[in-house]
């Protein structure tokens, strides 16, 4: 592979979700080597770990999806939910049924592919999970999940008025870490796919070099590059996006797709939240008083409800309060 000039790698960064530095890091090295792989250039089967990544897994996840077979998501990773949807296509398409996506498989996929399309089902699949599981907290499990490092303190007691908010409402309430553990990353995924999780959420607070840097963002699983996204997790982005920057001065950095392993690993919807730059003055006097971080938690909890209340029962965004779960039915 040719050497990358700093452009070109941010350019690449930035359309594969990734952070934009112009360097190869350990995460844009591992999207460089999933990209080089095409439909067709290898035999994609299930494998012990490391599992099988790459761009053509996500070719043959989208292919499948768009005729009806259950990937789950799109993630270019061949797991087991994509071996059985590999066999489900083998079956239909009267091919050995092995799971393995081989010559053979290629190319009736790409023959059936040219006149059977199910428009998004993954789409409908995930926003039906959502609507099913009903209004109420009360059977929902939701994890935290605060930043180390740095920020630790004020994020977890953010993530801790946010729980007990929750716990209040009903829910079941995970934290993937306390103040005195610091688990890894693939550790916290694994954490949060055991639990069962109807939602993940992680909180952070940024730097930056540049102390003018300053507000809120959020992101959820995304990529350009595959053509998909997380239905519900780019819906509660926006709504929690919008609770925060309503409810606080913050100033609105918006929301953000990217293919951070965090959000892409994830099987429930996900998102991470900036809550603002303690390198800003501004930023980092608002996150230290314990009223304006009493106010997030309230923001984060209703953003939570909002997410499960049916269109015609949802509010104007800012104006929810939980004392009205009360009277709405949804509060124990």
């Amino acid at each position: 592979m040719k050497e990358l000039s700093p452009d070109e790698i941010r350019s690449f960064q930035q359309q594969r979700g990734l952070n934009i530095t112009g360097t190869i890091d350990e995460v844009t090295a591992r999207a460089l080597e999933e990209a080089r792989w095409k439909l067709g250039d290898r035999s994609l089967y299930l494998q012990e770990t490391p599992l099988m990544r790459g761009d053509d897994v996500a070719t043959l996840q989208s292919r499948l999806t768009e005729m009806g077979f259950d990937c789950g998501r799109v993630d270019g990773i061949f797991g087991l939910r994509t071996e059985s949807a590999v066999k489900e296509f083998q079956r239909s398409a009267g091919i050995t049924q092995d799971g393995k996506c081989g010559p053979a498989t290629i190319i009736a996929l790409l023959r059936l592919s040219r006149i059977v399309s199910g428009g998004l089902p993954s789409v409908l699949r995930e926003s039906a999970v959502q609507k099913n599981r009903g209004p109420a907290l009360a059977n929902k499990v939701i994890v935290l999940d605060p930043a180390g490092g740095e920020n630790e303190s004020i994020v977890h007691d953010v993530a801790v008025r946010t729980e007990g908010r929750l716990l209040a409402l009903g829910a079941s309430v995970f934290l993937s870490r306390g103040l005195k553990n610091n688990p890894s990353e693939t550790e916290r995924i694994a954490f949060t796919n055991k639990s069962g999780a109807d939602l993940m959420i992680s909180l952070n607070a940024d730097t930056y070099q540049n102390e003018l840097a300053h507000g809120c963002s959020t992101y959820f699983y995304g990529a350009d590059a595959h053509g998909i996204h997380s239905v519900v997790g780019e819906r509660f982005a926006n709504v929690v996006q919008r609770e925060i920057c309503a409810r606080t001065d913050l100033v609105n950095c918006h929301t953000h797709a990217k293919s951070w392993d965090l959000l892409r690993l994830t099987k429930a919807p996900a998102v991470r939240i900036d809550l603002g730059y303690l390198t800003n003055s501004g930023d980092f006097s608002r996150l230290s008083r314990p009223d304006f971080r009493d106010v997030i938690a309230e923001a984060l909890v209703i953003a939570i409800q909002r997410l499960y209340l049916a269109a015609e029962d949802d509010a104007k965004t800012g104006t929810l309060r939980l004392s009205d779960l009360r009277s709405a039915g949804i509060r124990r």
